[in-house]
């Protein structure tokens, strides 16, 4: 076993510009470009006592320890996309040595140029739409009418049953009223939500719809309507932003999160179906 493996963080186009001094990467090491083939890999050496096939399996079950290599590969990425389109590769793509990365680089050459000729000049924008219904309905409980404390319509007799504050029928009232309240924040999110993806969708030369997040996963309030990606051209991502934001200031029941500039992970394709590309966890020791 070679005491130093190379972790593999993206590849580039060539002639790649001077990363940031100071830059870390994986394991604390300073991240180097690797030409060959008209390509860039960008890589680090890291030891093998922990980036070996065994070792690297235990540790993908340590949350710390996979956390920790997560920021620092994430920091890498990011680095790269302020200076050039790079397509990010899963994390935890291990290889022998500098010559099985140059192979790899030969494999895959023809797709991964024409990926950045697609790509190049371009950054993914991710914008999140949540509808805070728990805000409308709050925001509606001071203007509610006698009605929905358990009283009957003005004009109406009541009964006393109907005026008992602790009543079953007040209770019923309060009940329908909030699932309305709640029914009808949530239509207009979602209106809103399709407006603002049509209007961002023109600003863009791709997008990508993923699934919706679970608030008991993400740890977000409110109902994740949109969860989308958005491929910009650099010099529109101003006013892409700036649009968005608009869009999602005028309707108080919907919070808009937009984050970006990244790398375009949600438009590289895997390169000859092998899963080297961003998305998840794996170990690829090339020979």
């Amino acid at each position: 076993m070679n005491a130093e493996l190379r972790y593999a963080y993206a590849v580039a186009p060539p002639g790649l510009p001077p990363l940031p001094e100071g830059l870390r990467g994986v394991a604390g090491t300073v991240p180097r470009a690797l030409e060959h083939a008209g390509l860039t890999a960008v890589v680090g050496t890291v030891p093998a006592d922990d980036f070996a096939e065994q070792p690297l399996r235990a540790h993908l079950e340590d949350l710390d320890w996979l956390a920790e290599t997560a920021r620092a590969h994430q920091a890498v990425v990011d680095a790269l996309t302020e200076v050039t389109t790079p397509l990010p590769l899963r994390l935890a793509t291990v290889h022998h040595d500098d010559d099985s990365v140059r192979r790899s680089l030969e494999a895959d050459r023809e797709e991964l140029a024409g990926t950045l000729d697609r790509l190049a000049g371009r950054v993914e924008w991710g914008v999140k739409v949540y509808a805070e219904t728990d805000r409308a309905q709050r925001r509606a409980a001071p203007a509610a009418s006698p009605s929905a404390a358990g009283g009957a319509p003005e004009g109406c007799a009541r009964s006393p049953a109907d005026a008992a504050p602790g009543s079953g029928r007040a209770y019923l009232r309060r009940r329908m009223r909030a699932v309305s309240d709640r029914e009808s924040a949530l239509d207009e999110a979602e209106n809103t939500g399709r407006t603002l993806h049509a209007a961002l969708a023109g600003y863009a030369e791709d997008v990508r719809l993923h699934p919706p997040q679970d608030p008991r996963l993400s740890g977000a309030s409110g109902q994740n309507l949109l969860n989308a990606a958005y491929l910009v051209p650099r010099e529109g991502a101003g006013r892409f932003v700036e649009r968005a934001e608009q869009l999602g200031a005028h309707d108080p029941v919907v919070r808009v999160e937009v984050t970006g500039p990244w790398a375009p992970y949600s438009f590289v394709a895997p390169a000859s179906g092998r899963g080297r590309h961003a998305g998840g966890a794996a170990a690829e020791a090339s020979s």
